[in-house]
């Protein structure tokens, strides 16, 4: 039996850029002059955020990227993190017979909910893996909101 799995309209255009780019490097080949050009296209670290103990918390998956290539700030109501992934210099270009790394410079921007305090935020890197943190006010956090069922019980009592 299938499992159902929730549906991302973002993974689908992910996969058809993906599809896209191999269809490219099926027709013109992984060689020269694309190669190099495929080299320095611009890629996105995948991102996650979520709220954990008073904080709203961002992890970027940036492997292969030294912190000092990565900036990280706030204007306004926005997170701003970019950088830089660099090719090794080790090998041209030319030299490549195939390459689905990333590479080349990117730039992620997160809306954040008013009540951030972003005077206060923390950015740590571990193993590849970019986290920040910022404190939010009470109000800033979310909030369960109870469904109330109506109908149901009516037609129950109509049909007794």
């Amino acid at each position: 039996m299938l499992a159902l799995r929730k549906w991302s309209p973002l993974k689908e255009l992910s996969t058809l850029h993906q599809e896209m780019d191999e269809l490219f490097k099926r027709t013109f080949g992984t060689r020269g002059g694309l190669t190099s050009s495929l080299l320095r296209e611009t890629w996105y670290p995948a991102v996650e955020s979520y709220m954990k103990e008073g904080n709203i918390v961002v992890r970027a998956e940036l492997p292969g990227i030294d912190p000092k290539d990565v900036d990280i700030s706030v204007v306004g109501n926005e997170l701003i993190i970019k950088g830089e992934k660099k090719t090794s210099k080790e090998v041209k270009g030319e030299d490549y017979i195939l390459c689905e790394a990333g590479y080349g410079s990117f730039e992620r921007i997160i809306t954040l909910p008013e009540g951030v305090k972003t005077d206060k935020v923390n950015a740590t890197y571990k193993n590849g893996i970019v986290e920040i943190m910022m404190p939010c006010e009470k109000a800033a956090l979310p909030k369960r909101i109870p469904i109330e069922v109506t109908g149901a019980e009516e037609k129950a009592k109509k049909a007794a």
